[in-house]
């Protein structure tokens, strides 16, 4: 009986030994950390005229926690840092936009690993001049021609050359010099008109019918701009020209992505709704290879 009685406690003490050095060998794997992400840019990133509010930013910023930003971050897991900011230009990266709003670099640091925006719309007031523009000589020709290319020719595009794209490379270096271990990806804009003139669009968004491409026209200009300004700095850039057509602002609530001039649903118009955030956060995951 103390034979047996022994060589059952020696085999207590081998197993409980044994345990102990497995427990040693395969020690517990680290709980993984969120993914520390800074969101910049303008009023398409920051969903401008989509409520709601977010309440830890500036009203004037009109930033929406509908944003495509919210939606990554939310989708991801990620420790979201949300400095966007409706009307930034990318002046505004390296300085104050309005009074008690920081330069958005000062969000980037060593430890950020990931950064999206849209920015360069804004520059040259070029969606801003486009539309006013186009839709004033668009009354004025109760629809009919093109009157605004008749006046302005190939002013917007000569200015996104000639000031935009600069603009735009620069402040997607100095982003990658505040952030050298980020990925950043910079977003082209959405469709805002369809690729020709469409019946009943002229109620909703009154550029005259030969101007429809014209606008259109610019758009892809600033778009390619933005495009070679991500290659050229090693940017990633998320390219939305055939995902958001057939969703301008010419389209049916429910469909399009981005809101008329004129009777739309956004207290800010001709801006993306909240279908259109979540549709931009889908292909910038997708770009980014996010789960």
């Amino acid at each position: 009986m103390a034979i047996r009685a022994f060589r059952g406690r020696l085999a207590a003490v081998a197993a409980t030994t044994a345990a102990a050095a497995v427990g040693l060998a395969a020690p517990a794997q680290a709980t993984p950390q969120p993914l520390p992400y800074v969101a910049l840019g303008d009023s398409y990133s920051a969903a401008s005229g989509v409520l709601p509010l977010d309440p830890s930013a500036s009203l004037l910023c009109a930033r929406s926690t509908a944003n495509y930003p919210h939606v990554i971050a939310q989708r991801t897991g990620a420790a979201l840092k949300d400095v966007t900011c409706g009307g930034a230009q990318t002046k505004d990266f390296a300085g104050a936009q309005y009074p008690g709003v920081a330069p958005q670099l000062d969000a980037l640091g060593a430890d950020t690993r990931l950064v999206t925006l849209t920015i360069g719309g804004n520059d040259n007031n070029t969606f801003i001049s486009t539309i006013l523009a186009c839709a004033t000589a668009g009354v004025l020709s109760a629809g009919q021609g093109a009157p605004c290319r008749s006046q302005y020719g190939s002013k917007f595009g000569d200015d996104i050359d000639t000031k935009t794209y600069p603009a735009v490379k620069a402040a997607l270096q100095a982003v990658r010099n505040k952030a050298p271990h980020a990925r950043v990806a910079v977003l082209g804009y959405p469709w805002i008109m369809p690729a020709k003139a469409q019946t009943g669009c002229f109620v909703k968004m009154p550029i005259a019918s030969g101007d429809v491409p014209y606008v259109r026209d610019i758009q892809t200009h600033l778009n390619d701009a933005v495009r070679r300004a991500a290659a050229e700095t090693g940017s990633t850039y998320v390219d939305l020209a055939a995902a958001s057509e057939g969703h301008d602002a010419c389209q049916k609530t429910g469909t399009r992505w981005v809101e008329p001039a004129l009777f739309g649903t956004n207290f800010v118009p001709v801006h993306p709704n909240a279908l259109g955030e979540s549709a931009m956060a889908d292909h910038t995951m997708a770009a980014l290879g996010l789960g």
